[in-house]
């Protein structure tokens, strides 16, 4: 067989994922937050962009980027401008010139001795209740490692128990608890005898908050019964042997290995409970996150309005002096060219991006219109695939939407996706979302006696009877657990 090389054309079709569509996506699924972020950090690497928040209404309308057309017509016209001729003899620097003997009109020797002459900043902190406190001013709350380290420098331990506490220390966790490594390992990094730890941890035990420093749940108790002289026989037996049977409230079975009466028993864990399992709690090092809805739904009259929020989103324009260098020769023309394409691609997207942000949240207000009348209860089941083929867009990019993005609706803020729900069939109506399901749940579980909770079975039975809603035990127990409901045996109260 003959082998030949030749030139052939091909025509074909492909989808090629450029840089600014890989961005336009990006930008599409992030969260404000993210969001935020990125455009913070492109400030930083693209001089040609600018926050113009600061500036008045009237100029941010005129600088602002708007429809691009400006700086679109300035970038491709720039290769044809030239920049005015100079003056003989003065290179061009007549702005430079203005701006630098305006710098010598002051007189600098004169200012510098002034400020070294003049008084020392008041080091007393004057008395004006107009003025915050010194908590307000803390930039972070005192951790739990900080607030123990504290009390070890207060004791009356000598050098060798200070680096054996602040071995201690460094390995409780944020419940307040030490279980790895043992103490017998600490022991030996710190060279002292297992003996001296175990009294060093013992002094820890004793700091605030009651109950840290302990190895186990049944050590946290006791040091609290301890502390609080609730150590009677009773409470010490139930905490070192019982506190599976008291998780599960089954008081029958501690009374009846103890040889107590169940009322002695009822008596003791009511004392227990009083105790905190996770000491640590109230030092915490997570710091709550504040949920900035992205859309606002409001209602006037009978009619709903989508609105969104721009508050705390940099407003970005291209800044005029890059635009006005524009005119400029080499490669610095080259660099701001490509840098005002990048800063104008990076507007659009946003723009495209609020724009289909509203478009889906429409698309929701008109499915769920009962929900946002009437509350939770009425919501409908959704898909992606209907929200996609009402505005015209893939489902994809419905997906990308409604992740980490928030609607603040008259029902409360809630998650995108949240309206998003499989359908529940029930016997005299339509589907209803599972949502909605939960909701009722919630509420039958939070009508019921406390003494004599609900199963899971006659909740189901409940269900139906009421609202035709035809679901297993397992479904109305897997909806209980997404709610974090605990189940009929632990929700009981028995006093």
């Amino acid at each position: 067989m003959g082998m030949e090389m030749r030139q052939e054309l091909k025509l074909s079709q492909q989808l090629v994922m450029t840089p600014q569509l890989q961005q336009a996506i990006k930008l599409l699924q992030l969260s404000r937050m993210e969001l935020v972020d990125l455009v913070r950090e492109e400030m930083l690497e693209n001089p040609v962009l600018e926050d113009d928040t600061e500036l008045s209404p009237e100029t941010q309308s005129k600088e602002r980027l708007g429809d691009d057309e400006q700086v679109t017509r300035q970038v491709e016209q720039a290769g044809t401008t030239e920049l005015p001729a100079a003056e003989p003899g003065k290179d061009g620097a007549g702005e430079v010139k203005a701006d630098s003997s305006a710098v010598n009109e002051i007189d600098w020797e004169s200012y510098i001795e002034d400020y070294t002459s003049g008084p020392s900043a008041p080091s007393f902190r004057p008395d004006n209740d107009e003025l915050p406190s010194y908590e307000a001013t803390l930039t972070r709350s005192e951790s739990l490692q900080e607030h123990l380290m504290w009390q070890l420098k207060m004791s009356d331990l000598d050098e060798v128990g200070m680096e054996v506490g602040g071995l201690i220390i460094g390995n409780i966790d944020s419940r307040g608890y030490i279980e790895d490594p043992p103490v017998e390992e600490i022991a030996e990094e710190a060279g002292v005898s297992p003996e001296v730890a175990e009294e060093v941890l013992m002094k820890i035990q004793t700091f605030d908050p009651i109950g840290v420093g302990a190895r186990s749940l049944a050590e946290c108790l006791l040091i609290q019964a301890m502390y609080h002289g609730q150590d009677d026989d009773l409470v010490v037996k139930i905490i070192r042997s019982h506190l599976s049977n008291l998780e599960r409230k089954n008081y029958q079975a501690i009374a009846r290995d103890l040889k107590q009466p169940v009322e002695e028993v009822y008596e003791a864990a009511k004392v227990i409970m009083e105790f905190d399992p996770r000491p640590g709690r109230e030092f915490g090092d997570e710091e709550p996150h504040y949920i900035t809805p992205d859309v606002y739904i409001h209602k006037v009259g009978g009619k709903y309005f989508v609105v969104p929020n721009d508050d705390g989103l940099p407003k970005l324009k291209i800044s005029s002096f890059y635009r006005s260098a524009l005119s400029g020769k080499g490669n610095a023309k080259d660099y701001i060219q490509d840098k005002l394409r990048s800063a104008q691609w990076l507007i659009r997207s946003i723009q495209q991006r609020q724009r289909t942000i509203i478009k889906v949240s429409e698309s929701i207000l008109k499915f769920q219109r009962d929900f946002f009348d009437k509350g939770i209860a009425h919501l409908k089941p959704l898909i992606l695939r209907d929200v996609a083929e009402d505005i015209g867009m893939h489902e994809s990019t419905i997906s990308r939407v409604t992740t980490n993005k928030y609607v603040h609706t008259p029902q409360g803020i809630f998650e995108l996706k949240f309206f998003f729900n499989s359908g529940i069939s029930r016997t005299n109506g339509e589907d209803l979302a599972s949502q909605a399901v939960k909701s009722k749940i919630k509420k039958i579980i939070g009508d019921e006696d406390p003494k004599k909770p609900l199963s899971d079975q006659k909740i189901a039975a409940m269900l139906k009877q009421a609202s035709g809603i035809t679901i297993a035990r397992r479904t109305v127990a897997k909806y209980r657990e997404q709610l974090g409901i605990l189940s009929s045996s632990k929700r009981k109260q028995l006093f």
